[in-house]
């Protein structure tokens, strides 16, 4: 592997994506010291999220808020990263009926509305129906049920994508 471990420069590129737009997280993990385990997902994973749950509530904010709406206008237009682009894709969002995409633009809208971020879900291995009840039982919770809901997810979705990664 060519090696992404050798410096923080390298590494920051290689993983300051993991969790959308938040290359501080590996800054700072590469920062703490990387573990021994850092060269497998599970490791790195574990490495990362700690400094993602030590981050204060702002911060941790901030990575929810710089995630896209699920079948939003970000997807129509192309401009998302090629990581959040293959994920919807996975799923079929890019291939959802004009009821389906009105249906998750009312969504989008209400959910960030009530909760101040987009709507958060690892996608992949679900199908456009299970997204949608998802999304539809989520708009109900409280606001920090749905903090707490939306940061783990995002944790899962930099788990699936280190797991492209890394063995």
């Amino acid at each position: 592997m060519s090696d992404f471990f050798d410096s923080r420069e390298a590494f920051v590129a290689r993983f300051g994506g993991v969790f959308e737009h938040s290359p501080w997280i590996a800054e700072a993990a590469w920062d703490a010291g990387l573990p021994a385990d850092a060269r497998t997902a599970q490791g790195l994973h574990a490495a990362l999220v700690t400094q993602f749950r030590a981050a204060e509530r702002e911060r941790r904010l901030g990575v929810l808020l710089a995630h896209p709406d699920l079948a939003g206008r970000l997807a129509v237009r192309g401009e998302l990263t090629a990581d959040s682009t293959a994920e919807q894709a996975s799923a079929g969002l890019d291939k959802c009926t004009p009821e389906e995409y009105a249906r998750f633009q009312e969504l989008n809208d209400a959910y960030k509305a009530r909760f101040g971020f987009p709507f958060i879900l690892a996608v992949r291995g679900l199908t456009r129906a299970e997204i949608l009840e998802n999304f539809e039982a989520r708009v109900g919770n409280d606001t920090e049920t749905e903090f707490a809901t939306a940061t783990a997810q995002v944790e899962r979705i930099a788990l699936l994508r280190l797991k492209e990664m890394l063995p």
